[in-house]
């Protein structure tokens, strides 16, 4: 039974999630903290650095983990191909069909009604990490830091995540 939860719950976010990895963490969180309760909040925010850390997708490897801690390899296989297959089918039809999509109006409409929605989905995942993720000084002086590196566009993403872990052990264990 927990091996179709997993598959149910990971299908529904590969269904819903439009825009990528980030703006499927709403979706992700809310199955396995809100719904499901496979993990802890604090585990799910532990969950987002280590998932930009491995290499693939965000989304994907947040599945993996999450099907891996559920229900061991079968468990990870079944999180990340049931999450994987609604892009999948959806690719192929639109490969199939994109002469026939590329002209028409209405998908152009819709997919301009998507964009906003993505936007405040990115946001709500960004408002969440930032609301429990940021628990002391430290964690706030970080985030500014790293959010400014970032937009001055000096510094790249993994070099500030490895920097970070190494600073997050220095001073937790000078604490």
């Amino acid at each position: 039974m927990t091996y179709v939860l997993l598959f149910l719950a990971f299908l529904r976010v590969g269904v819903f999630s439009f825009g990528g990895g980030l703006a499927a963490l709403p979706l992700i969180e809310r199955e396995i903290v809100d719904t499901h309760h496979w993990l802890t909040k604090q585990e799910f925010l532990e969950l987002l650095p280590l998932s930009q850390l491995t290499p693939g997708p965000i989304a994907i490897n947040a599945a993996t983990f999450t099907g891996f801690k559920i229900g061991g390899i079968l468990g990870a296989f079944v999180a990340t191909a049931s999450f994987c297959f609604p892009s999948l089918v959806l690719t192929l039809l639109i490969t199939f069909f994109l002469n026939h999509f590329r002209e028409n109006p209405w998908v152009a409409r819709f997919l301009g009604g998507l964009r906003p929605v993505l936007l405040a989905l990115l946001l709500r995942a960004a408002f969440s990490v930032i609301r429990d993720g940021i628990q002391d000084p430290f964690a706030l002086i970080v985030s500014i830091a790293c959010g400014i590196l970032l937009l001055s566009k000096k510094v790249e993403e993994i070099s500030l995540l490895l920097v970070g872990g190494v600073l997050g052990l220095l001073w937790y264990w000078l604490r």
